[in-house]
């Protein structure tokens, strides 16, 4: 995925979900779900899901999970990057793996 990320208007038909649009190396353009953002050592990494308009949809496979790590550019925007050390991100993607399972579970808790 390139850095060049941009916010997607929210729409009310999207259930106020923080809507991104990712650009790959080809220039495809695909939108992604925030799911969750995490702060490691003053770096701020975000977890995102292809965006799924079909809920049962969610249920038919697995998930690509994305992890990017959040920057501010020279003009102050915040934009989005891949992460380039594989340790770095192996440990991040388990850290929100976690938190995403932590959460399940207090959910069937509940």
């Amino acid at each position: 995925m390139q850095d060049q990320n941009t916010p997607m208007e929210q729409d009310a038909m999207m259930d106020d979900a923080d809507l991104y649009t990712l650009v790959d190396e080809e220039g495809n353009e695909k939108l992604f779900e925030l799911i969750d953002i995490l702060e490691e050592n003053g770096q701020v990494y975000f977890a995102l899901i292809p965006h799924i308009e079909d809920p049962a949809e969610l249920l038919e496979g697995e998930i690509e999970l994305v992890v990017l790590n959040a920057k501010t550019d020279n003009d102050g925007n915040e934009i989005l990057e891949p992460i380039d050390s594989d340790e770095e991100y192996n440990r991040i993607a388990e850290a929100f793996l976690e938190r995403l399972n932590e959460e399940e579970i207090d959910e069937e808790n509940e």
